[in-house]
Formats: C-alpha cells, sequence, structure tokens
C-alpha cells in the first residue's frame, strides 16, 4: 500500500535499512542508542531493523562501552564477510582486478599488463573476465556471493536499454563499444550479479569522497593524471559526482595534435605519455623498452638527482613546463566551478606529486581569479594507486546500501541506477 507520498511500506523499510546500514559502515560500532539521532529514527524502529539485519548476517557484535549508570551498551558494526565486490581498473598500463570484503579491505588482486594489443576490446574483455576468475579462486569465493563488479574505464559512458553500459572512448579507438553486453555474453558469473560501468576519473573520485581526501567537501575536483588527464567534478548542483573531459580543454590554439586527434588540448601537455614525448624530442633519453611507468621514473630522476649531482636541464624544464601546463588547466576549472579542494591522483599524479605540486599550485593560482584561487586547496589524493578499483567496487556497494541490504535483481528495473541514488544520498 503506498502513502500519500507514493512510498510503500516496504519502501519506508527499505529506507530505515539503508539509513542503518549506512552510520554504521561510516560511523560505527554504534550502539543502537547512537543509532537513534543518528539515523533519525525511532528507538522502536532502530530495534526492529537492527534485528533484521543481524537475523540477515550483515551487521554484528562488537564489544559493548559502559552507559551513564545503566547497564552496557552493546556496540554494532557492518559484518565485513557478509559481502564481496569487485573492482577494475582499466588503465593506461594494465588493467588491475580486486576483489574486497563489504568493509573494502582488499582480498585479492591481480593486474595484467597492456603491451602490443594496446585496448584491442577482446584483449581487454579477456582480461577483465579472467583476472575476476583469477581473483575469486585465490579466495576461495564462490561466485554467488559477489553483490556486483565495478569496472572504471577511458571515455564516455552511456547507459542504454538494449545494450547496457557503452563506452564511447575516442583516445583509445573504442567507438561506441557495448562492453556491459560482451562481458555478459561471456560472463562466468551468475546472472544476478550485476556489472557497474562508468569512467575511471568519476570512480577515482568516487573514492577519494567517501574515503580520501575529498571526505566532508561538498564542491570538490579530483584530478586522475596518468598517461592523459581527466577529472570528476562534485558539486552541490551535481552531488553523484560527473566525469569532465578536461584532457580535452584547447590550451594552445594549434598546437600538439592529442591523441584524440584534435590540436592544443590540455592532455596533449600534461599527460604523462605527451610529457615522455617531449622529453624525446628534445633530446632525453629514456631507458628502452620500458613502460610509461618506469620512463617517467628516469625523467624524474634526472631532473631532481641526488645533492650534488647536476640536474638534467632538458628533463627539468620539460617537467617545469608540464607544471605551467598542468597549473593552467586546473584554474579553468577553479573559475568554472570554484571548488573548494582539487585532488591529484593517478599513477603519473602520484608519482610525480611531491616535487611537482608546488609549482602546479603556484602556476594555477597565477591564472585563475584572485577570489576562487584564495579559497581553494590544491592536494595529491590519499589512496594511492589502488583508488581507481576501489572506486569502481564503490558502485556494487552504494547499489547494496541503497537496496537497504538486499541483492540486486537479476533484470533491474529502476529507470535511475540505484547507485547513482546512493551516492547522491551519501553526499547529502
Amino acid at each position: 500500500m503506498a502513502g500519500r507520498n507514493g512510498r510503500t511500506v516496504r519502501d519506508l523499510r527499505r529506507g530505515n535499512r539503508s539509513a542503518v546500514l549506512q552510520r554504521l559502515y561510516f560511523d560505527g560500532p554504534l550502539s543502537r542508542f547512537e543509532l537513534g539521532p543518528a539515523t533519525g529514527l525511532s528507538s522502536g524502529s532502530v530495534s526492529n531493523v537492527v534485528a533484521d539485519l543481524v537475523a540477515d548476517g550483515l551487521v554484528e557484535e562488537a564489544g559493548s562501552v559502559d552507559s551513564d549508570g545503566g547497564r552496557p551498551r552493546t556496540l554494532l558494526r557492518v559484518a565485513p564477510g557478509s559481502g564481496h565486490m569487485i573492482g577494475v581498473d582499466v588503465g593506461e598500463t594494465r588493467v588491475r582486478v580486486e576483489l574486497f570484503d563489504l568493509t573494502l579491505t582488499e582480498l585479492a588482486r591481480t593486474e595484467r599488463p597492456l603491451e602490443s594489443q594496446g585496448y584491442d576490446v577482446d584483449v581487454i574483455t579477456g582480461h577483465i573476465r579472467d583476472g575476476i576468475a583469477e581473483v575469486l579462486s585465490a579466495a576461495g569465493l564462490p561466485p554467488e556471493r559477489l553483490l556486483g563488479v565495478g569496472i572504471g574505464v577511458p571515455g564516455i559512458v552511456e547507459p542504454t536499454p538494449d545494450r547496457g553500459a557503452v563506452v564511447h572512448g575516442q583516445t583509445i579507438g573504442w567507438d561506441a563499444v557495448p562492453l556491459e553486453s560482451l562481458l555478459r555474453a561471456g560472463s562466468r558469473l551468475p546472472d544476478g550479479v550485476p556489472y557497474f560501468i562508468d569512467n575511471g576519473a568519476k570512480t577515482l573520485g568516487q573514492a577519494e569522497m567517501w574515503f580520501g581526501a575529498g571526505r566532508g567537501a561538498g564542491n570538490a575536483v579530483v584530478v586522475l593524471f596518468g598517461s592523459g588527464v581527466g577529472a570528476c567534478l562534485v558539486t552541490p548542483e551535481v552531488e553523484r559526482g560527473r566525469a569532465v573531459e578536461w584532457g580535452h580543454l584547447t590550451v594552445r590554439v594549434r598546437g600538439r595534435r592529442c591523441r584524440c586527434g584534435a590540436l592544443g588540448c590540455l592532455e596533449a601537455y600534461a599527460g604523462a605519455e605527451s610529457l615522455l614525448a617531449r622529453w624525446r624530442e628534445e633530446g632525453g633519453r629514456p631507458p628502452r623498452g620500458t613502460d610509461e611507468e618506469t620512463a617517467l621514473t628516469a625523467l624524474l630522476a634526472a631532473a631532481y638527482p641526488p645533492e650534488g649531482t647536476a640536474a638534467d636541464p632538458v628533463a627539468l624544464a620539460v617537467l617545469e613546463e608540464t607544471a605551467e601546463y598542468l597549473g593552467a588547466g586546473l584554474s579553468d576549472l577553479i573559475n568554472l566551478f570554484q571548488p573548494e579542494r582539487i585532488l591529484i591522483g593517478g599513477w603519473a599524479g602520484l608519482q610525480l606529486g611531491p616535487r611537482f605540486l608546488p609549482a602546479v599550485r603556484r602556476h594555477a593560482t597565477a591564472y585563475a581569479l584572485r577570489h576562487p584561487a584564495e579559497q581553494v586547496t590544491i592536494d595529491l589524493g590519499r589512496l594511492g594507486p589502488d583508488a581507481v578499483t576501489v572506486g569502481a567496487a564503490i558502485l556494487p556497494l552504494a547499489d547494496f546500501f541503497t537496496r537497504g541490504g538486499r541483492r540486486a535483481d537479476p533484470a533491474p528495473k529502476d529507470p535511475v541506477p540505484a547507485w547513482q541514488t546512493a551516492l547522491e544520498e551519501r553526499r547529502t
């Protein structure tokens, strides 16, 4: 039966379960007494919901604390083993797959490098399927125990009614690739285990906003700095977070050709791939046959050698120019969105960060309008190189919360994906 606001008793119960689960997840362990004011539920409702969650194995006791003159209060927490998620990062240099328990403790991982095959769709889907099977086998976990598989990919992700998530990845040669339907066609997972696919910069942003340096901020930009560059925007108007193709802003008319095919994109100057290309063009010599991460390490060693050793002026000049382009790109974000925080993640951003960040801050401030520049902080993300996989695993976790701790139906009927609603609710 639906009430005046259209909500049924089932909706109400699901909302109450979701509220208790999320408070225990982010602020627990908590007692039943503390859950009342934390969730806005009556003591009777809290008791009923907790009893249901305990019966379902989602919540467990976690010790007790003394109360003021009364009996000790039992503390409750989310049971780590009551759910599992897989996060996948389809990155520039490798496909990383990680298995997590419900508290996002890593249980198993595997990586598959992307070499000569590059972004061949069959290779990528094969890596994802094999990686999922490997981490499940390593942890001895039956696939039906999964809440879902979250996947972060380069490019624009478009949900479609007939083919699921379709990826438009111009920089990697993907033109409307129906990634979800391809994965389902060869899937070794049960039909009831859903896939959640989104832009990698957005999953990075979600991880930092939930658990990292963005926690507590209502207005932030999280930058993914790898072979290319991208960003996730979180504002009061866009609380779910939105991936923005920031790397393809034009920063130089008739400039260098970007891997997207256009001229003068920020990514053609600020991504690790272009940074290393410019170093080679100026006479730099990265070790032969090495991947981008190793080559970037060599560039940093040349530009910032041990004390008493002269720096390579070419390497240093390329890094300084890159810092200025990146700072100028951040100034556009500052002027357009006036964020309170900008966080830089991604493998290249974290590798360059400690030496690089002061110059980036200086240039961002110089190019931005004074008032918004004075309100923003620019820092590194806190979650390290696994942030994209953690953020990808958040997608099925958020969906699980929205459903009140119930598993997804084999064929979800919601017009708006439940995980998007959960991300919005988490930030309100």
